[in-house]
């Protein structure tokens, strides 16, 4: 029986990481904290490397930044696409 995934907003990864910081600075191994953080090392060791050192607010930028970015790329696909159809009838026309 496999667990159901969880989507994490920035906030509650740079909260997840702060706890972190707290409970291995305390003395807890690696091990418990990510069981108390309900989280895998993999995952824990990506938000680390994407969101370590981050305040909550800088994270949720960075995810806005990466929304932005993925629909102005789709919009550059599209116009591509738009290009190279209307250059495809010019040629059928000439």
């Amino acid at each position: 029986m496999s667990k159901k995934r969880k989507r994490h907003s920035p906030e509650q990864i740079v909260a997840k990481l702060r706890d972190a910081e707290v409970m291995l600075n305390s003395g807890k191994d690696l091990a418990a904290v990510l069981q108390t953080l309900e989280v895998c090392e993999a995952t824990y060791h990506r938000w680390r490397n994407q969101l370590g050192g981050m305040k909550s607010e800088e994270a949720k930028r960075l995810k806005e930044l990466d929304i932005e970015n993925a629909r102005l790329k789709r919009l550059l696909a599209e116009a591509e696409l738009d290009k190279a159809i209307l250059k495809e009838a010019l040629r059928g026309n000439g």
